[in-house]
């Protein structure tokens, strides 16, 4: 039987003290979640942590002028940001959802709210994707007014602290480099109140993309000024930032390299 690509959920780029000051606050702010019971099944500690109130900071995010201008979605596909997909199909947005790890040759799946084969909520999974959404390749994807990332933590300057396999950045400096990101794109993320860090906490490298508005389940804080203190991703992919296994266990990067070869 042949062997699975590796996930490589633990080889984001950059210096070495920024990296472990980085997994540092995860386990931080895992613990801390853990410890006041608001991390859902199955846990908070290696994920983007599910969290008690993603439904209501779903809603809050549904009030902002942002999401109410938006037509096309890109959203992570973690547990946690369900709630977020669902009520985009649920307000007929387009919602381009990314295949796990970007492990496949198409990378992201196509959810048309017009065209479901299940409830907007069993759709927004990635099982019910698998079901009722397209696969396409980046060249496919629409232009994308909103992008919902995931995060560990998140600071109030809007500095994003994901998992740690750059996979969120990776997905923005392509679909960036692609056209599909401009300057009129918002970036959003919901996390829960434990998840917030205040504005200088979490150390950053070149790839790290800023979040526009970071919604809790009591709140919206607009990091708009506080995020302009650093560059968004670059317009292409930093393959300096990249390892070879990474690359090979990417079929869209290996594709890329090789067009650049």
């Amino acid at each position: 039987m042949p062997r699975s690509a590796p996930r490589h959920d633990r080889d984001a780029g950059g210096p070495a003290d920024v990296l472990a000051a980085k997994a540092a606050l995860r386990e931080e702010v895992w613990s801390a979640m853990r410890a006041a019971h608001v991390a859902r099944f199955p846990g908070a500690a290696g994920r983007i942590p599910n969290f008690t109130g993603a439904e209501a900071a779903a809603q809050r995010l549904r009030a902002l002028p942002a999401w109410e201008a938006a037509t096309t979605v890109k959203a992570n596909p973690d547990s946690a940001q369900l709630p977020v997909r669902q009520r985009a199909l649920e307000d007929g947005k387009t919602v381009y959802m990314a295949v796990p790890r970007l492990a496949e040759r198409e990378p992201f799946f196509a959810l048309d709210p017009d065209h479901l084969e299940q409830s907007p909520r069993k759709a927004a999974t990635i099982s019910g994707a698998s079901r009722s959404a397209r696969r396409v390749m980046l060249d496919e994807v629409a232009p994308v007014d909103l992008v919902v990332m995931g995060c560990v933590a998140v600071g109030e300057d809007g500095a994003r602290l994901g998992k740690g396999g750059g996979f969120a950045d990776l997905e923005y400096a392509l679909a960036t480099a692609a056209g599909l990101i401009g300057s009129h794109t918002v970036t959003v993320t919901t996390v829960h109140e434990i998840q917030v860090k205040p504005a200088g906490a979490i150390p950053l490298t070149g790839h790290d993309v800023p979040v526009d508005f970071v919604v809790t389940p009591d709140r919206v804080i607009d990091a708009r000024a506080g995020s302009s203190r650093w560059k968004r991703a670059a317009a292409g992919v930093d393959w300096d930032d990249l390892t070879d296994e990474k690359i090979a266990a990417i079929p869209l990067l290996r594709a890329l390299r090789t067009a650049r070869a």
